[in-house]
């Protein structure tokens, strides 16, 4: 498995301690209820519990942040940069905001409450999804929303063909003044992959523990083939633990930071090779049928059967 993407001691240390319950993405998600201590969890609740005081300890990492422009020709080296709205991280009650796992996108849907990840990332009760996070900050400049219901197919693996399933998408609870998140942040298209040779922007958070910045980064790079499976590759150094889930975009527009969603950084071992190369080597499965599949479950509420 390709621990770098996804760092699972993490999560069985954090079990041991008793601080919080993991669910495994393999399993499939709960019912209509969704996440939630009997249906109470809300985005208003989860922006009170990551407040000002579980991120002021972080404050000087912002010191430490490029105000410059993100750089928008193929390079083989992400650049940190302030982010974008549709693209943020996700966390789990217990953690604080630094000890984000995955990271998540907004798509447009008919509600405007949709985000697609990678389907090995995990969500447990009362999780979160924060856009354009910023570390240290006392207010977060598009809200924090909590997860409703998370949709995963259930034929997903880490290895094998399996792997080219590795997407799921979660619906988010609006915030305490009614609006879903797409109105706050806007939303990418998700679309279908054109072919596995693409200009790809690629956009996502890696943990704190690898990149201390904490902060959101991004690469434009030409994406291939991987042999043996209906995924893409690319070659980028930078995108450590943390970047399970990056949207793979296209026809990045500047002025409304948004583009077509291709893909989303996963796959075969969570995204990547074993070894060294796992940070500068990333995978994507392609959009294809399954993926409108799930999509279709997910904006229905309904579980995915295959």
């Amino acid at each position: 498995m390709h621990v770098s993407r996804w760092r699972r001691v993490r999560w069985f240390r954090a079990v041991l301690a008793g601080l919080y319950v993991v669910v495994l993405a393999a399993a499939v998600p709960r019912g209509a209820g969704g996440h939630g201590r009997d249906g109470s969890w809300s985005s208003e609740e989860a922006q009170r519990f990551w407040g000002p005081t579980r991120t002021a300890d972080s404050a000087a990492d912002d010191a430490d942040r490029d105000a410059g422009s993100p750089a928008q020709r193929i390079t083989g080296s992400a650049r940190h940069f302030d982010g974008v709205p549709t693209v943020g991280v996700l966390f789990y009650v217990g953690e604080d905001m630094k000890d984000h796992h995955c990271t998540a996108s907004v798509v447009h849907s008919p509600k405007g409450n949709l985000i697609v990840t990678a389907g090995h990332c995990s969500f447990g009760d009362d999780a979160a999804f924060v856009p354009g996070y910023r570390s240290g900050a006392s207010k977060q400049p598009y809200g924090v929303w909590a997860v409703d219901r998370v949709f995963t197919d259930p034929r997903r693996t880490d290895t094998g063909d399996g792997s080219d399933l590795d997407f799921a998408f979660a619906t988010l609870k609006p915030d305490s003044l009614g609006r879903q998140v797409e109105r706050v942040t806007g939303a990418n298209r998700l679309v279908r992959t054109p072919g596995y040779a693409n200009r790809v922007t690629v956009i996502g958070y890696p943990d704190a523990d690898d990149d201390p910045a904490d902060q959101a980064i991004r690469c434009t790079a030409m994406s291939s083939r991987l042999d043996g499976h209906r995924q893409m590759t690319m070659r980028c150094d930078g995108f450590f633990s943390g970047t399970s889930g990056s949207p793979w975009l296209t026809h990045f527009d500047e002025k409304t930071k948004t583009g077509d969603l291709v893909g989303v950084l996963g796959g075969l071992n969570g995204g990547g090779p074993d070894g060294d190369a796992g940070s500068s080597v990333s995978y994507s499965p392609v959009n294809d049928d399954e993926i409108f599949k799930l999509y279709l479950d997910a904006i229905n509420s309904r579980e995915p059967k295959r």
